[in-house]
Order: C-alpha cells, then sequence, then structure tokens
C-alpha cells in the first residue's frame, strides 16, 4: 500500500481538490482525480526531504476553524478599510521570529498566513527561523506577531513534530 500511495493524505487532498475545483462528480473526472491522487505523491516523493508526519489530529482540525473563521472575519476586516478613508490604511512588513522548525509546519504556517485576507508571507530567512510577513493594514507590530504565534504557529508546533 505505501508503494502506491506513499503519502495518502496528500492523495486524498488531491482527490477532493480536482473535484473541487472541476465542481463535478462525472465518473470520468473520479477516474481523472484518483489518477492524479495516486500519480502526483508518487512523482514528487523524491523531491521531499522528509515525510510530513501529523500528530494531534483533533489539533490540527481546531486549527483549521480557527483559520476558517480567521479568514471571514479578515475579509470584513479588509473590506470595511477598502471602502473606507485611505488614510486609515497603515501597509508594512513584520519579520515573525519562528519557534517552529518542522519545514511541513513552517510551510504550513506561510499558507495559513497568505490565505488569511491582509496577510501575505513574503520571505523565509535562509536559516528558517524568520518569516517575513507583509500586513494590508499593520497597527501594533508586536501584537500582531503575538497573535500569529499563539493562533496559528502554537497549533502547528503540536501537529508537526
Amino acid at each position: 500500500m505505501k508503494r502506491w500511495l506513499p503519502s495518502p493524505l496528500l492523495s486524498l487532498a488531491v482527490f477532493v481538490v480536482w473535484l473541487l475545483l472541476v465542481a463535478t462528480v462525472e465518473p470520468a473526472h473520479l477516474l481523472l482525480a484518483a489518477l492524479l491522487a495516486v500519480l502526483l505523491p508518487l512523482s514528487v516523493r523524491r523531491l521531499r526531504e522528509e515525510q510530513a508526519r501529523m500528530r494531534r489530529p483533533l489539533v490540527a482540525m481546531k486549527l483549521a476553524l480557527v483559520v476558517l473563521w480567521d479568514i471571514v472575519l479578515s475579509n470584513i476586516e479588509v473590506a470595511r478599510r477598502i471602502l473606507g478613508r485611505e488614510s486609515r490604511i497603515h501597509p508594512g512588513f513584520i519579520w515573525i521570529p519562528l519557534d517552529i522548525r518542522n519545514p511541513h509546519g513552517i510551510a504550513a504556517l506561510a499558507g495559513i498566513i497568505t490565505m488569511t485576507p491582509g496577510t501575505l508571507s513574503a520571505e523565509l530567512s535562509p536559516d528558517r527561523r524568520h518569516l517575513l510577513v507583509h500586513c494590508f493594514h499593520l497597527g501594533d507590530a508586536a501584537a500582531t506577531i503575538a497573535q500569529i504565534k499563539a493562533r496559528y504557529e502554537a497549533p502547528l508546533r503540536e501537529v508537526f513534530p
């Protein structure tokens, strides 16, 4: 089984994302999704340094709910600022010191930050200890860093050993 599905979660994700992208469950697309779910992880297996090992799935599910909630709130906040006076927008960059060392956890953190409207992961330092983030509106840099570390990085450290 491990030979044909080296990463079952990745295969499942590819399968589901393909079906969501094509927005149909016709037999041909089900077959194509299954084919992609098997072939893509097999083809990229050699490119990965190490396999992603997740633990604490309940923490991961709770984090997913937090991220979804933050995406909704961030959409509202960004829309409010865009529709308001331009002088009330203060963009800026911040370097977030990282406690997480797992490369998969760092990638997940960068993805979460980028998916959340109003923030964008811009660069990872060569030593993987700092993440540069652009904020559409940066009020208090220290508070923003603390919020990202508490809401996203801390749970990711539990999920990725």
